[in-house]
């Protein structure tokens, strides 16, 4: 190790590492057998109850709320959406057929009406023809006596008693007598100003920072360092970082050893497991196993193949085959019987149709024969020539 980080002496290691070892070594034991726990819980109990819930949960009820959902919810939704949009638009149309409509009418054959050819066209008349030349008027005498009397007025009197008796005075007093007093008031107080700007930070920190300033330099920092600083550092360099550490070491390495015993321990436990119950148990399944096989496996199969096999063929050759083979001709045999009653039927009616209304028998509907072709010039047949189209070149173009 480093000069930073002594060896610490057997002293201190080894008993330090004995009383780890012994307060871990439970705690792993106690670890260990809750993990191989957790693992056999997992894998035997849990995994297998989780599928299980699942299953059901699928079959019991996931699987009837789908269906409960798509086959009675949903149309149900569907037929409540639909009525409730019949019966919105029917009371739509109710409140505005009582609320809107009888208002609209109002104010569109009463109301506008009345406010234009009532109010808004005598109003127009009246401010066209007689408002509008009296404002005219009225503006025209208001200028002429009023406001062109003030203009002159304020133009040739107020304006030049005020430029002559206010103004020019009042240039003269600022530019020859208020402008060098104020720039001589200003120069006295702005050295003043540098004076007292000079001296009174000295006179502060003489009296507030200087003191303070001794006291924290040559008391306060000194005290602290050599009072409590340096007897903590060198406790903590030299005493508890050395413990922390080795019990650190000793934490790991009891950890580990810990962990080796454990495993030593839980092997011997599975063979002893194994031996006591597990071999005797794989033993008696392998006998369950070799009775069921040749006990009841085998002696099947061999019935099965020498016996039932046989006998089901026998049946199907002997029984089945043929009484499928008499269903079919009966039902054909029915077919035809019925197809000949439906024809019988059908003819005395149409006999007792013509009896009644004493109409001729009318021609049996029959395929059409094929056309029989001409040799030209004449209008003999030739049996089995195709029959050539009657158009004359010209017309084929």
């Amino acid at each position: 190790m480093s000069m930073e980080h002594p060896t610490p002496p057997a002293l201190i290691r080894i008993p330090v590492r004995i009383v780890v070892l012994v307060a871990v070594l439970p705690v792993r034991i106690a670890w260990d057998a809750l993990t191989a726990g957790g693992r056999l819980l997992d894998r035997a109990l849990l995994r297998p109850a989780g599928r299980g819930l699942e299953w059901f949960f699928d079959h019991a009820v996931a699987l009837p709320a789908r269906w409960l959902y798509r086959w009675l919810l949903a149309p149900a939704g569907r037929g409540i959406a639909i009525g409730a949009e019949w019966l919105g638009a029917a009371l739509m149309w109710l409140l505005k057929a009582v609320l809107v409509w009888p208002w609209v009418a109002l104010w569109r054959y009463v109301v506008v009406p009345v406010a234009r050819y009532g109010i808004a066209v005598p109003a127009v008349w009246l401010y066209r023809r007689v408002l509008s030349p009296l404002g005219t008027c009225c503006f025209f005498l208001l200028e002429k006596l009023v406001l062109v009397p003030l203009a002159a007025l304020f133009r040739y009197v107020l304006v030049p008693l005020l430029r002559y008796g206010v103004a020019v005075p009042a240039v003269w007093l600022d530019r020859y007598v208020l402008t060098p007093l104020g720039r001589g008031l200003g120069r006295l107080f702005r050295q003043v100003g540098r004076g007292l700007g000079w001296f009174l930070p000295r006179l502060g920190l003489a009296l507030f920072v200087w003191p303070w300033v001794g006291l924290w330099r040559y008391v306060v920092v000194p005290v602290v360092r050599y009072g409590i600083v340096l007897p903590v550092g060198r406790l903590w360099n030299r005493v508890l970082v050395p413990v922390g550490r080795e019990v650190r070491d000793a934490l790991g390495l009891c950890w580990r050893v810990a962990g080796f015993v454990s495993r030593a321990v839980g092997r011997g436990l599975k063979w002893l497991a194994w031996n006591l119950l597990g071999r005797p148990l794989v033993h008696v399944w392998h006998g369950l196993r070799w009775c069921g096989r040749n006990l009841v496996a085998r002696p099947a199969a061999r019935v099965w193949n020498s016996v039932l096999r046989p006998a089901g063929h026998w049946v199907r050759d002997a029984l089945w085959a043929p009484a499928r083979r008499a269903a079919v001709e009966a039902g054909r045999a029915a077919k035809d019987a019925l197809s000949s009653a439906r024809a019988t039927v059908r003819e005395a009616r149409r006999d007792a149709w013509r009896a009644l209304v004493g109409a001729a028998r009318p021609v049996e509907p029959r395929e059409p024969g094929a056309a029989r072709a001409r040799t030209l010039g004449s209008t003999t047949n030739v049996s089995g020539a195709v029959p050539a189209p009657e158009i004359s070149l010209r017309k084929r173009g």
